[in-house]
């Protein structure tokens, strides 16, 4: 059962993202594996982190890096067995790690049984209701059933041929045309996924990132919307105001209450994290009231851009939005889904979410001012109150990879817009473990599923390892003197004085001060724990955040 209120884990934790594939391969295929993740984890619990988020590892054709899920409750080959999580979540508790997995409720994949069944049953069959089935528009159905794009690009829908070979009924895919929509109005299809959620619970997990939690309810009638030319593809027109009819419907409210009821059944706080992009921050708060899930994550905090006013408004209205709920706030600034931040920081042209970046976007960063803001703003954010994000790689200071060949991307994106956008490849290169080893030591053979930069020597976690001044001792600093100083469990007070380009703030007794701006800032008195960059004899440089003790 949950323990006092403000006491649970997850309202301060450091929550580590793995991405299965590229994380660590310990059968030399070149796709990372449950085995080598196990072999992996005492580097973060040296790291600091409280837990470990895995990007899905069921069973699944990949045709989307396992987000089309084709069994729940297994694992694919391609990653291990049962077996193999069993050991690796006994690993992992040994070093006092907590593990979440990744559910996708949203879609499922076109292998799925349910879905097969539906394909070979009739239209209004009890198989088809499990799924969005329409027929379509036109003297002849020919018509989707509205305009609705997918994330990936091109149409949501896609006509199947019934049994006796005649076109047929469409079904919705906000996704690829491998990753059916649920039809979340079903019991049955609710039910499953309660089943679901006991299998995990009851092999051990703390817990659960949903994806695309916003997603799972669609307006009734399912009516035609075209979101602003500008809008991200997650957020698909919040961002001017409005609600698209496939994202943040109220109908989704209920279903994340049911989910809370069980997991309060369970021992040791289990938690729930949606990946929800909902704008404003508002009204993303409805996803964590006390009933519902215990977290979600912050998109706004995310994309803000990195100017002072843009940071403190948005750190004040995720502090107020979270907290008038009683959740905490939660802060991320790298994931499976976007550019890196060592990279994005530094973009000097548009790039929606999902774009991605590569030899020929506009606006390419330049690498040194990429890191030296990364580093600053990962500094800001583990001083702020609530819970951390963190993104495999980002530790060692990892930038996007850029320059992969056209024809070792595999993301849907790159191929449903015809290579118009690069899609999501660039964050998801295996990471560098040693400096001289085969693929960098993500394997012993030197296979590796996307191509690594020749950059990712000089960034292997080995050369960093107690080398003053490293990105990867400055988080593992960060982290200790964050767990020291109780920063997540804490509160904030601005402080003034400092000029508009500067943020500065007291978190209980550390004073942190984040310069944005073009020139030096003096600091007050006191000792400094720790800092982004060199200060120099002039003060704080420009993009760089120190934290100091408070007298």
């Amino acid at each position: 059962m949950t323990t006092t209120l403000g006491a649970e884990w997850w309202r301060s934790a450091v929550i580590y993202q793995v991405y299965p594939r590229s994380f660590a391969d310990g059968d030399g295929d070149g796709i990372g594996d449950l085995a080598g993740i196990t072999t992996r984890l005492p580097a973060l619990a040296r790291l600091g982190v409280d837990a470990v988020w895995f990007s899905p590892f069921f069973r699944s054709p990949q045709k989307d890096a396992g987000y089309d899920v084709a069994d729940y409750c297994d694992i694919d080959p391609l990653f291990g067995t049962l077996a193999d999580f069993d050991a690796l979540r006994a690993e992992a508790t040994e070093l006092g790690l907590r593990i979440i997995v990744d559910l996708v409720p949203n879609h499922s994949s076109d292998q799925h049984r349910w879905f097969q069944e539906a394909l070979a049953a009739a239209p209004g069959s009890p198989e088809r209701a499990r799924y969005l089935f329409r027929d379509g528009l036109g003297a002849d159905g020919s018509v989707p059933p509205n305009n609705w794009q997918s994330v990936f690009g091109g149409p949501a829908w896609t006509r199947i041929t019934e049994a006796d070979g005649a076109p047929g009924q469409w079904y919705l895919h906000l996704f690829d045309t491998s990753q059916p929509d649920f039809d979340w109005s079903n019991r049955e299809v609710q039910e499953q996924f309660l089943d679901v959620l006991r299998f995990w619970l009851d092999r051990g997990v703390d817990g659960f990132r949903v994806d695309v939690a916003h997603g799972m309810i669609k307006a009734d009638g399912l009516p035609d919307y075209t979101p602003p030319a500008e809008a991200g593809s997650m957020g698909g027109g919040q961002e001017a105001g409005e609600t698209p009819p496939y994202w943040a419907q109220p109908g989704v409210h209920p279903i994340f209450r049911e989910w809370r009821e069980l997991l309060n059944g369970y021992e040791g706080d289990r938690m729930l994290a949606g990946e929800a992009w909902v704008d404003p921050l508002a009204k993303l708060a409805d996803w964590v009231r006390p009933d519902e899930m215990h977290q979600t994550f912050n998109f706004a905090y995310l994309e803000t851009p990195w100017t002072a006013d843009a940071q403190r408004t948005v750190i004040d209205d995720s502090l107020a939005a979270f907290g008038s709920v009683g959740a905490p706030s939660t802060w991320v600034l790298s994931n499976h889904d976007v550019v890196r931040h060592a990279s994005r920081l530094a973009l000097t042209a548009e790039n929606p979410q999902g774009d991605g970046i590569g030899p020929k976007s506009k606006g390419l960063p330049e690498p040194l001012l990429g890191l030296r803001r990364a580093r600053a703003a990962t500094m800001l954010m583990l001083a702020l109150p609530g819970s951390a994000y963190l993104y495999q790689g980002e530790e060692l200071g990892l930038p996007e990879a850029i320059d992969l060949p056209d024809e070792a991307r595999q993301d849907p994106t790159w191929f449903r817009t015809g290579g118009e956008r690069y899609g999501r490849d660039g964050c998801r290169v295996p990471i560098p473990w040693e400096a001289d080893a085969p693929a960098y030591g993500f394997n012993a053979t030197g296979a590796s599923w996307l191509p690594q930069p020749a950059g990712y020597r000089e960034m292997s976690r080995d050369l960093q390892e107690g080398r003053a001044g490293s990105t990867l001792e400055l988080y593992r600093r960060a982290l200790s003197v964050r767990r020291a100083h109780a920063l997540g469990h804490g509160s904030l007070e601005w402080l003034g004085g400092y000029g508009p380009s500067v943020l500065a703030f007291r978190n209980g007794d550390v004073t942190v001060i984040a310069n944005l701006g073009e020139e030096p800032v003096a600091l007050p008195a006191g000792e400094t724990l720790l800092c982004s960059g060199e200060i120099s004899r002039a003060g704080l440089p420009s993009d760089t955040t120190v934290w100091i003790a408070t007298p």
